[in-house]
């Protein structure tokens, strides 16, 4: 029985083909027969009892500068999908954590994917204080005299916005580095969020490992490789990909985590490991699964719509 399937997402029409997950996973649904239907976040309402959405039913292909057809504009009662995928792109910001209030109230008559409540409640770099001793040393907090003393104590520090994402605003502070202040007053000056602090792990020149779970199992991983001179890993700021295992330390950081992620419906996530240390637990947007499919030959997005399917009773 095919489903009707809403993506709620960024433009699709400037996605890369050839690795954005989100393009991936739709053309998986589309070949196993469900319809698909496009929307942007800011095109989400509430009105008079009903969650709604304007956007248009689409077709896609695999191929480059002609991927996406789309029918003629409509306004949709999302309640009367089968499923809503939540895959915009943070920054996790009051608009995004608007939108999962407002797809709470169809799930899970409506299977919003990944659940709604607990991507509100796991935003990626606060989910994994749950697991202390998974995690390289962390401090999340605003105030300077914090900061510095959680410096002190490490020496070497990686700082970032707490709700940012893709490699914006990382930065490294070695043992030798006068910017901590500077960057406080900056970061503070822009917004009223805390930032998130780590212990800086040399082993990320080696690179920053994701590893994918679908319903709480690992399915495989990429290495994600930082370039020369950056100590940022994430493809968004030029890292490079690379085919790597899963090792046993990544299967026990899975078996810890993956029960907590299959009971609160995060059926797609991505998973950061550097070394032997879970850094970050991606439920908002993970990718991935393309490079993973070329490098192993793994079709996430097929166990994806298994998983989902096998929840909506087809």
């Amino acid at each position: 029985m095919p489903l009707k399937v809403a993506l709620q997402m960024d433009p699709i029409g400037s996605v890369n083909i050839n690795g954005d997950s989100t393009f991936r996973i739709a053309l998986e649904a589309q070949a196993r027969g469900h319809s698909l239907f496009f929307y942007t976040p800011d095109k989400l309402a509430f009105v008079e009892g009903r969650v709604m959405a304007r956007g248009f039913p689409i077709e896609l292909r695999r191929e480059i500068g002609n991927h996406v057809s789309y029918g003629p504009e409509e306004e949709v009662d999302l309640g009367s999908f089968d499923v809503v995928w939540l895959r915009q792109d943070p920054p996790f910001d009051m608009g995004y954590i608007t939108t999962t209030h407002l797809l709470d109230m169809i799930h899970p008559k409506t299977l919003v994917v990944n659940d709604p409540f607990w991507v509100r409640n796991f935003p990626e770099k606060l989910l994994v204080l749950r697991f202390p001793d998974l995690t390289p040393p962390t401090a999340i907090a605003r105030d300077l005299a914090t900061i510095r003393a959680f410096k002190a104590r490490h020496g070497d520090i990686i700082l970032k916005p707490l709700y940012g994402n893709g490699g914006a605003g990382v930065f490294r502070l070695d043992p030798n580095d006068r910017n901590l202040s500077s960057l406080h007053e900056l970061f503070t000056g822009m917004s009223r969020e805390p930032l998130i602090v780590q212990k800086f792990l040399p082993d990320v020149a080696k690179g920053d490992k994701r590893v994918i779970l679908v319903d709480g199992e690992p399915v495989g991983a990429i290495n994600r490789v930082p370039q020369a001179g950056e100590t940022r890993s994430n493809m968004h700021v030029g890292g490079r990909p690379e085919k790597i295992g899963l090792t046993e330390r990544d299967l026990e950081i899975c078996r810890r985590i993956g029960p907590t992620l299959r009971e609160k419906g995060q059926i797609f996530v991505g998973i950061d490991v550097i070394g032997d240390w879970l850094t970050e637990i991606n439920v908002t947007s993970p990718t991935g699964i393309q490079e993973l499919e070329r490098f192993d030959g793994t079709n996430t997005a097929e166990r994806i719509w298994q998983v989902i399917e096998a929840k909506r009773g087809i």
